[in-house]
């Protein structure tokens, strides 16, 4: 019986054996990483064969570019939409012109004349798209550009402020996901450098060198330290014209050539001015045709006293297209010969251009009309100045970096906070918009060359019950005093907002001003100068206070 027993016991003793084995080697499988490769045409959104790949800034693009004699090209709109160029599609001329300080090159798509190191053609077309040579865009762009095969891909690097970087510490791989059995990006070797770009629980979100953007455990990394800082290429920026001295600009609106001869009493009051912008330019049509109030002795006047005087332009019109109009080569050299012509019959020293209300479509446009203007501008030593709004998520696309590069200065008309139209009532500059209208700019633009530009006016809101929208009207700062005196309104200091506030009540409605007056200047002028601007702008001249410039002057010296 003892005989049976034994084979038996061994049989189950190798059973279980064979089951914890297995258990085991389930549960070593389970917790072990995996190593399979990720399929990287998938990862890179590569579906056919001479596609290629473009990593920008940590960010895998999603428009493939072509591979084509050993160069990678990018789509034309990738270019415009991703990078900061000189570049420009002139559809009309089915022609790429890359405008320079020195000149306008002129790129046919196919021809060698303009080409790589290779000496394949910078710009090629298939099938309707146009694509440039990354290494040609390289040349005349600020960024940093390497290019990879197996798949082909450029990885590319357009801003390095911020950067933040981690060592390998021990042999690890990038995976697609956070977990070990994410598939695997590339393997990692110690003291490899890695881009930062986000901590999680138990891994880190990097970037490699090579463009692979994933996940690694964080237990087989440093901690984050600060990437070596890169320095703008600045010979890249078109030559500027740059005052000396802060800018102190006011604007003159002037709409009839009779208002010209105001200036003397409107400036009468003021001190420390520099410069004076008159609204003399307008787009008049579709053909590119600048009407004109311009004056001769307007400007000798202001010379008289020391003052700049710059031109602005508008497009205004309601009955002109910007749009169309910018795309049009020619026209836009006939809007630029207008504008020098009478900039010389009266002595200009600058052309301020107020275009507003822009389309995300008119940018590439609007971009090429300042590049354009800028180095006819230049060459009669004129100075170019350009206003934005105050940068929003829903205006970003105006490329005030671009602009930065371009023109002389970048003026933020820092109001409008609340308008016509809103549909709350509001401050029209209040101080927390105003500054982060200015941090704002300044990521993109230097301060050497941003002007912030203060109201001179505000609004008198009034919300009638019953009714959703409020109504209100402009006023100037002693036409502001007046209302408030009849209405026998108080004021009282918001000191998060930067301003006095007056408001009042009837039967019918309620009546609110967010004041501009001598102290909510000062607090403007307080961020002018603890931001380093280049000046300060005021819309407009004649609605002010005498008692204002010397506050003005006081931080803007």
């Amino acid at each position: 019986m003892k005989k049976r027993v034994a084979p038996v016991l061994i049989v189950i003793c190798l059973i279980l054996a064979v089951v914890i084995t297995g258990g085991i080697s389930l549960f070593i499988t389970y917790r072990a990483p995996t190593r399979k490769m990720a399929d990287l045409d998938s990862y890179y959104g590569l579906k056919e064969k001479g596609q290629a790949a473009f990593v920008i800034n940590d960010v895998v693009s999603d428009a493939p570019g072509i591979y084509r004699d050993g160069e990678v090209y990018m789509p034309y709109a990738s270019v415009q939409k991703l990078l900061d160029t000189n570049f420009y599609w002139d559809d009309r001329n089915q022609q790429m012109l890359l405008t320079l300080a020195d000149g306008i090159r002129t790129i046919a798509p196919g021809d060698t004349a303009y080409a790589t190191d290779t000496g394949a053609p910078a710009l090629i077309g298939e099938n309707g798209i146009y694509y440039l040579a990354v290494n040609y865009i390289q040349k005349f762009t600020d960024m940093d550009c390497d290019t990879y095969t197996d798949p082909v891909r450029a990885v590319i690097r357009t801003r390095w402020t911020d950067l933040k970087q981690v060592t390998v510490t021990k042999e690890t791989a990038v995976r697609l996901k956070g977990g070990i059995k994410s598939k695997v990006l590339k393997k990692l070797k110690t003291g490899d450098s890695l881009t930062f770009l986000e901590a999680l629980d138990n891994w880190t979100k990097v970037s490699t060198a090579e463009g692979f953007i994933g996940y690694v455990e964080k237990k087989s990394i440093s901690g984050e330290e600060s990437a070596p800082l890169r320095a703008e290429n600045r010979s890249l920026y078109y030559p500027s014209i740059l005052k000396d001295y802060k800018i102190n600009l006011a604007w003159q609106q002037i709409t009839t050539p009779d208002a010209n001869a105001s200036f003397p009493d409107i400036i009468a009051n003021t001190s420390g001015l520099t410069t004076i912008s008159p609204t003399w330019f307008k787009l008049a049509d579709n053909e590119g045709t600048v009407s004109s109030i311009a004056s001769k002795e307007y400007v000798d006047q202001a010379h008289g006293r020391g003052i700049e005087v710059w031109g602005l332009i508008d497009n205004f019109n309601k009955e002109v297209s910007t749009e169309e109009l910018l795309a049009d080569s020619a026209k836009r050299a006939g809007i630029i010969d207008q504008l020098l012509s009478i900039a010389a019959e009266c002595g200009l020293d600058g052309i301020n251009v107020d275009f507003e209300q822009l389309s995300e479509g008119s940018i590439p446009h609007f971009l090429q009309f300042l590049r354009e203007l800028t180095i006819r501008a230049h060459e009669n030593n004129l100075v170019v100045s350009v206003d934005n709004p105050v940068p929003q998520d829903y205006n970003m696309y105006y490329k005030r970096g671009t602009q930065g590069k371009i023109v002389d200065y970048v003026i933020i008309m820092g109001y409008d906070e609340h308008y016509s139209g809103s549909e709350q009532a509001g401050s029209v500059a209040s101080l927390p918009f105003v500054e982060k209208g200015v941090k704002r700019t300044l990521e993109e633009v230097p301060a050497a060359k941003v002007i912030n530009a203060i109201p001179f006016y505000t609004r008198v809101w009034t919300e009638t019950f019953g009714q959703d929208m409020p109504s209100s009207e402009v006023l100037g700062m002693d036409g502001t005093d007046r209302y408030i005196e009849e209405h026998q309104m108080s004021r009282e200091w918001d000191s998060k907002l930067g301003q006095n506030v007056a408001i009042s009540e009837d039967d019918t409605a309620r009546y609110t001003i967010w004041i501009e007056d001598e102290q909510s200047i000062e607090e403007k002028m307080k961020v002018i100068q603890n931001y380093g601007l280049a000046g300060v702008a005021e819309w407009r001249i004649g609605l002010e206070r005498s008692t204002v410039w010397d506050i003005i002057n006081r931080y803007n010296s």
